[in-house]
């Protein structure tokens, strides 16, 4: 079975994370984002996968190479420009087989993508759209069905009064490749907004599921995937490496303080006397975190150096970054590539401090 995963996206909402690095490779866990979406795929018999590629392409290209190490082929498109999601399928057309699997990129997910693919062949589909629902399905398109799951019609963002189903499409769909068809070539064509309807009674299917799905768009959402990851509330292969105490620190961390499951602790990590680590913490290769840190519900990623004192909470710090002492982190606030923040510092309310930006003592209380 073929896939084609569009990652062309520039990943704004989730700067400063994807400033520095394409977003479909930025860290989750203990893998690049997009390796939980390419094993998902693999475990329902996916061996083919396009990447639709854009902005910092030869970034994803060069973390992923050919696929051989996930046990399926790999081959990557760079569209010329934007072209939106049916035109980035079209540009891909001269690879395609005759049925696939077309995904948007960001999404987390456990979904039964064998049952959909069995409904798609069922039904003689032309389109299937995997379908989830979601607690406020006010910002999101809603899908209705008739009783044999063909699709009625959708509804764009509707007022409350008129939110009837919360059923929104999980952005996976099973194609058949006459679809490309309805899609104009060398422009930008949405196929949300422009092909489903023009196939809705012509062979559009929804196929209804409950499993977990996230969409990974924000550094909140982020955290979220992270937790859900760590948990278990999503099925990956994460979940394995956790054990029974739901605790994975590697044999080349020191760890002289306390660490509250469930909690990821990464090759070369140092945890300082009296710090205090988690619950729902990941700490990446080399991080440093001083004595007497409390680090709760964050993810610090490789290299970063936590000094005596500080407090972080609900945020993230990417790469190489480094905390002075007695600092707080909190609330959703997110510090880029190389940031360096100096001693009695108060960062919070989903502040964002983008890579390279240095601060000194006490500069800033957010």
């Amino acid at each position: 079975m073929q896939a084609v995963i569009l990652v062309g996206g520039e990943g704004t909402r989730l700067r400063p994370l994807t400033s520095t690095v394409p977003k479909p490779v930025v860290p989750l866990v203990d893998r690049p984002l997009i390796s939980f979406m390419l094993e998902w795929l693999r475990g329902h018999g996916v061996d083919d996968v396009i990447m639709s590629c854009g902005f910092l392409a030869s970034g994803v290209r060069n973390v992923l190479g050919d696929g051989s190490g996930l046990g399926m082929r790999l081959r990557f498109v760079e569209e010329p420009n934007a072209r939106g999601t049916a035109g980035a399928l079209k540009f891909a057309e001269s690879l395609l087989d005759e049925r696939f699997v077309m995904l948007n990129g960001d999404i987390l997910t456990d979904l039964d993508l064998s049952a959909q693919i069995a409904q798609h062949e069922a039904t003689g589909a032309k389109a299937t759209l995997a379908l989830v629902p979601v607690a406020d399905p006010s910002s999101y398109g809603l899908v209705h069905l008739k009783d044999d799951r063909s699709v009625r019609d959708f509804v764009e963002k509707p007022s409350a009064d008129a939110i009837d189903t919360n059923l929104i499409s999980a952005g996976a769909y099973v194609l058949e490749r006459e679809v490309l068809e309805l899609v104009p070539a060398k422009r930008n064509v949405s196929i949300e907004r422009e092909v489903w309807p023009l196939l809705v009674g012509e062979g559009l299917y929804g196929f209804p599921s409950q499993s977990y799905w996230l969409d990974i768009g924000s550094p909140q959402r982020y955290l979220q995937g992270t937790f859900d990851i760590i948990e278990g509330n999503v099925r990956s292969p994460v979940s394995e490496r956790m054990g029974s105490d739901w605790l994975a620190v590697d044999e080349g961390a020191e760890v002289k303080g306390r660490v509250i499951p469930p909690a990821v602790i990464e090759r070369g990590v140092r945890v300082g006397d009296g710090a205090h680590v988690g619950s729902l913490v990941v700490l990446a290769e080399d991080v440093s975190v001083g004595p007497s840190c409390t680090v709760e519900r964050a993810v610090i990623l490789n290299g970063s150096e936590i000094e005596e004192g500080c407090a972080l909470r609900d945020c993230i710090v990417a790469a190489g970054c480094r905390v002075g002492p007695r600092t707080r982190i909190s609330d959703g606030a997110v510090l880029g590539e190389g940031v360096t923040i100096g001693a009695d510092n108060v960062i919070a309310g989903g502040a964002r401090i983008f890579p390279g930006v240095v601060l000194p003592d006490g500069a800033i209380e957010f």
